[in-house]
Order: C-alpha cells, then structure tokens, then sequence
C-alpha cells in the first residue's frame, strides 16, 4: 500500500474517533511496511491530528462516570497509552472523589442498601468489575454485615 492509501486510512480512522498511537499503529500495520506506518504516523502527530495525550483525556472523560480509576489505567494502558500520560489524563478529567463516583455507579445499579450478606457481596462485586478499589467499595456499602453475628 502507498503512503498517501496509508494516510488516507489514517484520516479516516482518525474522523472516526481519536487513537492512541499504537492502536492506530496497529490497524496500518496489516496495510503497510513498518517504516511506511512510522512515517505517517509521525506526520499525523506533526498535524496535531494524533495526540496520545487527547486521546487519553478523551477516553476518561468519557468512561468516569462509569469506571473505576483502576479501570480506566487498565484499557487505556491496553491501548498503548503510557504510565504517565495516563496519570495526568486521570488527575485532571476526574473531577469527583472515586467514592462519590462509585456511590452514582452504585445507585443508578442498584439504589438500596444489600439485604444479606449474599447480596452486599454481590453489589462489591459489581463495582469491583467497574474498577473501584475494595476500600472504596467498603465505604460505599458502609460494610453492614458483621460475619461473627
């Protein structure tokens, strides 16, 4: 494939949606030679049309309502975004505490306090996929169940 065919595909995938670089990387690279990808690459980040740190703003921006900061770490490092950007995308696109971002993960899910201990282990359960850290689970449930009863 050409470098202007590889630029094109490019561009269309980039009005698409943003791309960190290397999931952009990876869906040239079945269409071109590794140095050609590099090139276009670059000249796309020369544009200002691939920023790895717009897409990692974007990407949590989008998701915090609904996830977890451990879960945001996790996809967006999965796409290729490094440590650092990520950290800087989460410190300043998350604007709630995590707790208060769970508690409205919670309530939309479920909006009442478990019944049993079957059904508090089910909800922790619940926002631990989403990301939360246990403490944070912890809190928001406000563990009401004591085992040893």
């Amino acid at each position: 494939m050409s470098s202007d065919e590889l630029k094109a595909r490019a561009l269309r995938s980039l009005a698409q949606r943003d791309h960190s670089r290397a999931e952009l990387a990876r869906k040239l690279a079945a269409h071109g030679e590794a140095d050609a990808v590099e090139a276009v690459l670059d000249r796309m980040a020369e544009l200002g049309l691939l920023s790895d740190t717009r897409f990692a703003e974007s990407f949590v921006r989008s998701r915090a309502a609904r996830l977890g900061e451990r879960r945001l770490q996790h996809e967006l490092a999965q796409r290729g975004v490094d440590p650092d950007t990520i950290n800087e995308a989460l410190r300043s696109e998350l604007g709630e505490s995590e707790q208060a971002r769970a508690r409205d993960v919670w309530a939309r899910k479920f909006g009442r306090a478990p019944g049993d201990a079957k059904e508090w282990a089910r909800q922790a359960r619940f926002l631990i996929t989403r990301g939360f850290s246990a403490d944070v689970v912890k809190r928001v449930l406000k563990e009401p169940f004591d085992e040893s009863a």
